[in-house]
């Protein structure tokens, strides 16, 4: 069992989303930060839908009632137990008793506590995440307080001969886009997709989409990240009828500033979409926190691919990694 001591809010129970209900206004929800999530539960050699901690708010600090393996993923959010440092991206056994804390991050913004087994939660049309605007999934459909407790569900590889004690993976630097970080070191490099309604920007607008720093608003949230930068105009007024909204799209409203869809976005809207965050870098702007710039840059559908298959690589390498820790391989 887990015992939450304090958090500084906006702390869930998530797991990959609720999929299959956007035609009927459910989103998909999950982590804001698939990729990390993913790679803490391939770490555990837990399945792949098992439900975790989604850290946004820090610090977190939570007391282990039972023995029990542990990744914390996502931020470099300067993890101790019992005061002593902890390697970030690194898997390790908790005693029963021992506290956890997770301080304010040096780098990214969202972080993941995953367990050997998964957090134990009734799934609710088929997911375990929570859904903070329908309130319901997750730990009674809200964020977690201080004094809630959690069950975890059985670990498969815990009673298993490791041969290491715990092992540790590099944080995903996969599908960087080449030069980016040296051409744009204040700025996280976001690859994007023209959308729908790219044509109906004026030349300027597309021009200064991808070639400025666009700041993270602190009025950003799981529903999207607003973004501050120069006015994005369309060619002429644009009365468009609702459509479908998934995450990742880039919304621009009457204010010109844009929005990017994170994974609680709505189904549907009507603001003209101007181009859309691949797969692929979706983290990014999720671990890149207000105050802090993204740098767009347009590739082809291509290049999206392959970096989806650059990705599904690197996670399948953890798998691999995880297996021989244990012994199973």
């Amino acid at each position: 069992m887990i015992e939450i001591l304090s958090t500084g809010g906006m702390s869930t129970i998530q797991d990959l989303g609720r999929h299959g209900y956007r035609s009927v206004g459910l989103g998909v929800g999950g982590p804001l930060d698939a990729l990390a999530a993913r790679a803490g539960n391939a770490m555990l050699g837990n399945g792949p839908t098992c439900a975790f901690i989604e850290v946004v708010l820090f610090p977190f600090r939570v007391r282990f009632t039972e023995e029990c393996r542990i990744a914390v993923t996502g931020a470099d959010s300067r993890t101790s137990i019992e005061g002593r440092p902890v390697w970030p991206w690194w898997t390790l056994t908790v005693r029963a008793g021992q506290e956890m804390r997770l301080e304010g991050p040096c780098g990214g913004g969202v972080g993941y506590v995953c367990v050997g087994g998964g957090i134990d939660v009734p799934a609710v049309l088929g997911s375990r995440s929570t859904d903070l605007k329908a309130a319901f999934g997750g730990f009674e459909g809200r964020t977690l307080r201080k004094g809630d407790r959690l069950h975890c569900l059985p670990d498969s590889r815990r009673a298993g001969t490791a041969r290491l004690g715990g092992f540790g993976v590099r944080p995903p630097l996969v599908g960087m886009p080449k030069g980016a970080a040296e051409e744009q070191p204040g700025a996280t490099p976001v690859r994007v997709l023209p959308a729908s309604e790219w044509d109906c920007f004026t030349p300027e607008a597309r021009d200064s989409l991808v070639t400025t720093d666009w700041k993270i608003s602190p009025h950003s949230n799981r529903i999207g990240a607003r973004l501050e930068g120069p006015v994005l105009a369309t060619e002429r007024k644009l009365e468009l009828l609702s459509h479908g909204i998934v995450p990742g799209v880039i919304q621009v409203p009457p204010s010109g500033q844009p929005i990017v869809m994170q994974c609680d976005a709505q189904t549907s809207g009507g603001y003209p979409k101007i181009a859309t965050v691949i797969e692929a870098d979706q983290w990014r702007v999720a671990q890149t926190p207000p105050g802090r710039s993204l740098r767009f840059q347009a590739v082809t559908l291509q290049e999206a691919q392959a970096a989806w298959r650059e990705q599904c690589d690197y996670l399948h390498t953890i798998e691999q990694a995880s297996r021989w820790a244990a012994g199973t391989s």
